[in-house]
């Protein structure tokens, strides 16, 4: 009887965490067009990009979150604005440490949770422009870095808000503050969508604050694919994805997985993927953040990710005068070194040949399989579960060293242990027929 009720209440937390996964408020038909269908490829194809945290809370040196963690008021808050000068800020050289590193793309916020604007923006006088003596929209500069050397733009904005009275009203249950809120929230995102050129994504964040609440998104993305038809959306939203999106993100995580306690009960779907992470430990500059993730560890991250058939998204804090800090430029470089040489088995590749092994992961493009051994066993060779392809040859990355293997029923042995060619990942070329 016990067992039976346990058991019941198990069922109905999972039956309610479940529910809370849903988005539970009517959206309309979406089919893509040609051009956004062409997009979800292409930013499937480029597999890396920079993430990019930065704003000025960066003053304070303690991440992004700072006001809300420390509790500081809002009229305190926006002294900081006087202090937020970034005269170092140079929007080509940020493009060129984000190219090194074999990215091709860039995702900076426009707006984060403190409400503050990062661009020259009609809807507030809380931005860049009005409100500090920097005087420079950094988002005009960066679209046109990144339109000179070939790197996608995209855009993080915040649907939370700690500083707005129409965002606190309308949590409170102030329906028309509630609308004041999203008209405000249309009116930025057409700027935005107009003023920087093709912009490849819109990428939300903050749903989880209201997770029962309207947030409109019928009328939000409608507005983005009516302005901006080949232009992707992404929504950090911790549910399944909702009709109208391009893109499911995971952060802090693999797709599938659940190490970073934000993706329970998400299931994959068959929108292209995305996960998203940090160099350290926070997203915004952060003084006493040492928590710096190894050369290998950030390249091991971006295998598995291509592995599981997804991008990622590798953030930096940039400091307050403008400059990544060295300790991410160096990192990046590193990595760039890595994805110039052995690119071509992440670049246009899709995963899910395989499920993720204990050594590593399969990626695959063409009649190419790219075997990436991350964690090389004691064993003199690796096997593969569940590999139907029927393989014509095995040999090194380079081609140049043949590598014995056989096929059984039950998967395929590749005899590695004298052809090991790099620490970080071995990569085995797999011609199949």
């Amino acid at each position: 009887m016990r067992k039976t009720v346990i058991i019941g209440i198990f069922s109905l937390i999972v039956c309610i965490a479940n529910a809370q996964k849903i988005y539970d408020y009517p959206m309309p038909e979406y089919t893509p067009t040609e051009g956004n269908l062409e997009a979800r490829k292409a930013f499937q194809d480029m597999k890396f990009g920079m993430f990019i945290h930065w704003g000025v809370y960066s003053v304070l040196g303690d991440g992004e979150w700072v006001m809300y963690q420390q509790k500081i008021k809002l009229d305190t808050y926006k002294k900081l604005t006087k202090f937020f000068n970034p005269e170092d800020f140079d929007a080509e050289e940020w493009v060129q440490i984000a190219k090194s590193a074999g990215m091709k793309y860039i995702t900076i916020t426009s707006r984060h949770h403190d409400s503050f604007s990062m661009f020259d923006t009609k809807a507030t006088d809380y931005d860049i422009i009005d409100a500090t003596r920097f005087d420079r929209d950094p988002l005009k500069e960066l679209a046109e870095a990144c339109k000179k050397e070939g790197i996608k733009l995209n855009f993080y904005y915040s649907l939370l808000d700690w500083a707005r009275d129409d965002y606190k009203n309308g949590k409170k249950g102030d329906e028309a503050a509630w609308n004041d809120y999203i008209e405000f929230m249309k009116a930025q995102l057409t700027e935005l969508l107009t003023n920087y050129g093709e912009i490849g994504c819109i990428w939300f964040d903050g749903h989880w604050d209201r997770k029962q609440a309207n947030w409109h998104y019928d009328e939000i993305y409608s507005l983005i694919h009516k302005l901006s038809p080949n232009t992707l959306i992404a929504n950090n939203h911790h549910i399944q994805p909702i009709p109208g999106e391009d893109v499911q993100t995971f952060e802090r995580d693999l797709p599938g997985e659940n190490k970073g306690g934000y993706s329970a009960g998400v299931q994959v779907s068959q929108l292209p993927l995305e996960s998203c992470a940090t160099m350290a430990k926070a997203w915004g500059f952060s003084l006493n953040d040492k928590k710096y993730k190894s050369t290998k560890q950030l390249i091991h991250f971006l295998v598995k990710a291509a592995g599981k058939n997804g991008n990622l998204l590798l953030n930096v804090g940039p400091m307050p005068n403008g400059e990544i800090q060295p300790e991410f430029v160096q990192t990046l470089k590193e990595v760039g070194e890595w994805t110039d040489k052995y690119g071509e088995s992440i670049y246009g590749t899709r995963g899910n040949v395989i499920k993720t092994q204990d050594w590593g992961t399969i990626t695959k493009k063409g009649k190419t399989l790219y075997v990436h051994i991350l964690n090389p066993s004691s064993e003199p060779y690796i096997f593969i579960p569940e590999l139907k392809e029927k393989i014509s040859t095995a040999t090194s990355f380079d081609g140049k060293t043949k590598i014995k293997f056989k096929q059984l029923k039950e998967g395929t042995f590749l005899y590695t242990k004298k052809n090991l060619e790099d620490s970080a990942d071995d990569i085995i070329k797999l011609k199949i027929k």
